[in-house]
């Protein structure tokens, strides 16, 4: 799956960016229909311990995915981010059975 990464106001280095694109690419063993998608990389200056936010948007054929998550690391952000679009696409696919059946 493509995806398009956005570091907003700094420059996300090569490992970032492939250890997102391996972890999203993982995705596509619940659901091999995603198109693409785009990832947004934020630094929040709140002052807060919690200051890296990543959001991830998937697109598929008629369905969109999207999660935002929150960490002290790009990593762990990600990570929940990622955790979130795959009990997503987990729900949405139980669904499609059911209507299927």
């Amino acid at each position: 799956m493509k995806l398009q990464m956005h570091s907003i106001h700094f420059d996300a280095d090569q490992k970032l960016t492939e250890f997102i694109q391996r972890k999203a690419d993982k995705l596509e063993t619940y659901y091999d229909s995603i198109i693409d998608g785009e990832v947004f990389l934020r630094i929040d200056k709140n002052g807060k311990n919690e200051n890296k936010i990543v959001e991830i948007k998937l697109n598929g054929p008629g369905k969109q995915f999207f999660a935002k998550n929150q960490s002290e690391t790009f990593e762990a952000a990600a990570d929940d981010a990622i955790e979130g679009l795959r009990r997503q696409i987990k729900k949405f696919k139980e669904k499609v059975v059911v209507v299927k059946q």
